[in-house]
């Protein structure tokens, strides 16, 4: 991962943008020797948001399965017929 120091954005921000288009390799950005942000490509975001949407729906059925909540596929079956 490519590491740039906050006053390098500053002043290099369209260069390391471009860099960043090419190489989809997520940028992080430290500010006084710490990590501030990550600059990551348009898409990578997004699919990282939906991987995250799909994950937390996972783990809410795995919940909802734990706490009895959840039914078999053929009570959902019969549910499904008299509802």
């Amino acid at each position: 991962m490519k590491v740039e120091l906050m006053s390098n954005l500053k002043r290099q921000a369209t260069k390391i943008l471009a860099e960043l288009k090419v190489t989809k390799e997520p940028v992080l950005i430290t500010e006084h020797g710490k990590p501030s942000a990550y600059l990551v490509d348009v898409q990578h975001c997004e699919f990282m948001q939906r991987r995250l949407e799909l994950l937390e729906g996972l783990s809410r059925g795995e919940r909802a399965a734990l706490e009895g909540r959840a039914y078999s596929q053929s009570e959902a079956r019969e549910k499904r017929a008299v509802g």
